[in-house]
């Protein structure tokens, strides 16, 4: 069978995707009006470069800033100050560049304006812990989250408790002047206390629902953390908190819009597109093993939608860590959606993370064909001993089917694309 059409296909999907969310499309349109006084901008996260240099591109007057984003994503602009630092483990990079965002909000007035731009990635980018806790301690507290199977709501709740600049810190380090977020959204629900754990916005959340997600993955953190998180001494800004300025937030780019733009392609293509979801939470492999059932029943009997047809999704799936291989949600999902399809004619699927990295690999996802498993027992590879191993990455490189796009300097979280080609009808037995 000649993949070759189904693949470009797809990839067209998922490069719309990612082309719908580039900061120099989102930014313009979404820009404040100039205040009185100064503008300061600040940032972090992927996609908080090139944020940045939208804003140098289509701003009239004066201003400044300092922004930091992952290593290898830096933009050149030439009045904003671009800071790199890593993810997904935070480094003293990234420690320095939050101490320096405070340095940068200081001494404010009433009639500046602070624009702050925020991307998925900047919880990890921004690390400085409370009083009593080191850099070291947030490192390990983000390999026990990252590992745990936790969420990303919850990850970000159990960070926002134990960081000196999240959970609205750093909103009010810039009062009086006012605060303006430019927020592209990476999380399920479109949150803004969980994109970069809301250094900008005030946080509903509580020390002790930090402590009951710690309970809940049986994540060990360090006594000192502990002791905050008990004492209530680690709580966050709260909704109303007077230590707060006027803080606005705009949605520059969603999950949701990304998902679109690729339906777009999908019809201009002559497949009908659907939508499923652009939140969709839970171990990937579970998610995976859901939407191979609704794959199947749409492609056996022609519901809920008939083929030829595309079944979008996004959001962010988990992997909990037990095998010894190299994570990545997308091609863990991607894995398990093989197994559970077991070559079912016709069914093309890719799965990638729109801002290039699916866990910690520089490779944003994989394309999975209806002979992939069949390819694999050929190289004598074990499509399940891979699964179980968490070894997605292994498992689509062996093959040649990982899908690399280098930095794409945005992040609207996970995209999964299903393609169904033509009914294939079981006969019952």
């Amino acid at each position: 069978m000649n993949h070759a059409a189904p693949d470009r296909l797809l990839r067209a999907m998922f490069d719309a995707a990612i082309a719908a969310a580039q900061p120099a499309l989102c930014v313009p349109r979404h820009l404040p009006a100039a205040p009185k006084g100064r503008l300061v901008v600040i940032g972090a996260g992927k996609a908080s470069a090139a944020m940045a240099k939208a804003v140098e591109d289509h701003w009239p007057g004066e201003l400044s800033g300092l922004v930091v984003t992952r290593y290898g994503y830096a933009v050149e602009c030439k009045r904003i100050e671009i800071v790199e630092a890593a993810h997904p483990v935070p480094d003293a990079a990234g420690e320095r560049a939050a101490k320096r965002l405070f340095e940068t909000v200081s001494g404010l007035g009433v009639d500046d304006l602070v624009l702050c731009l925020m991307s998925g990635g900047g919880s990890s980018l921004l690390p400085l812990a409370l009083p009593g806790l080191t850099l070291a301690d947030e490192q390990a507290l983000n390999r026990a989250l990252l590992a745990s199977g936790a969420s990303i709501t919850e990850m970000n709740c159990v960070r926002r408790h134990l960081s000196a600049i999240k959970g609205g810190r750093l909103a009010a380090a810039c009062k009086p002047a006012r605060v303006v977020n430019l927020v592209l959204s990476d999380v399920p629900g479109d949150d803004p206390v969980d994109i970069a754990s809301g250094p900008t916005v005030p946080d509903p959340t509580t020390c002790s629902d930090a402590l009951d997600i710690l309970r809940r993955y049986s994540i060990a953190v360090s006594p000192r953390a502990l002791a905050l998180l008990e004492s209530g001494e680690g709580e966050s800004l709260k909704p109303g908190d007077p230590r707060l300025p006027a803080i606005e937030t705009r949605f520059i780019a969603t999950p949701q819009m990304a998902l679109e733009a690729a339906a777009k392609v999908a019809r201009d293509a002559g497949f009908a597109a659907h939508i499923l979801g652009d939140a969709i939470e839970g171990e990937a492999r579970e998610v995976a093993k859901t939407l191979a059932g609704i794959a199947l029943q749409a492609s056996r009997r022609a519901q809920p939608v008939s083929p030829p047809c595309v079944l979008l999704s996004g959001g962010e799936t988990t992997v909990t860590l037990r095998g010894h291989g190299r994570g990545g949600r997308n091609v863990e999902f991607l894995l398990a959606l093989g197994i559970a399809l077991h070559g079912e004619p016709g069914i093309h699927a890719l799965a990638g993370d729109t801002d290039g990295v699916d866990g910690q690999e520089e490779i944003a996802g994989a394309l999975l064909a209806p002979d992939t498993l069949a390819r694999a027992w050929q190289r004598g590879m074990n499509p399940r001993r891979h699964l179980d191993d968490n070894d997605g990455h292994g498992f689509f490189q062996a093959l040649g089917d990982s899908v690399v796009t280098g930095p794409t300097l945005t992040n609207v979280n996970d995209f999964r694309a299903i393609l169904i080609s033509a009914p294939h009808p079981k006969e019952p037995r």
